[in-house]
């Protein structure tokens, strides 16, 4: 622009800028809205980690106080199988040990009664 257009289009109240100054501004306002477009598509995606961290550990919590809530009754589940387990371990070995005494008994019992036929006795057994 010559000096003579710029009086005259600063009487008119037109702008005085030349076209490349206008290319440049446009072009400056373009990378600011790309940038800005980034940022915006950068904090967008930041808030969008943000929720899923929340909610995941929302969930954890969550998790963790329910099993906090079921330890205490599997526990005393967990006793009462324990209870029912050794009350029949129990009485299996009661079992065991009244068979091997009654083991013992007879083989105790044949061993006498060989005693007794060496020496030419025997047991009195009543007959009926």
């Amino acid at each position: 622009m010559t000096t003579e257009t710029s009086v005259t289009a600063k009487q008119k109240g037109e702008p005085t800028q030349s076209k490349t100054e206008s290319n440049k501004s446009a072009d400056m306002s373009m990378e600011k809205m790309m940038k800005t477009e980034e940022n915006f598509q950068r904090f967008t995606d930041f808030k969008k980690m943000v929720d899923r961290w929340r909610n995941s550990r929302t969930r954890c919590l969550w998790q963790m106080t329910l099993n906090q809530r079921r330890n205490p009754y599997a526990a005393l589940r967990l006793r009462e199988e324990v209870a029912r387990e050794l009350a029949l371990a129990s009485k299996q070995l009661l079992m065991v040990r009244q068979a091997a005494l009654h083991q013992l008994f007879e083989k105790e019992y044949q061993q006498y009664q060989q005693e007794l036929n060496q020496m030419g006795k025997a047991f009195y057994v009543e007959r009926l």
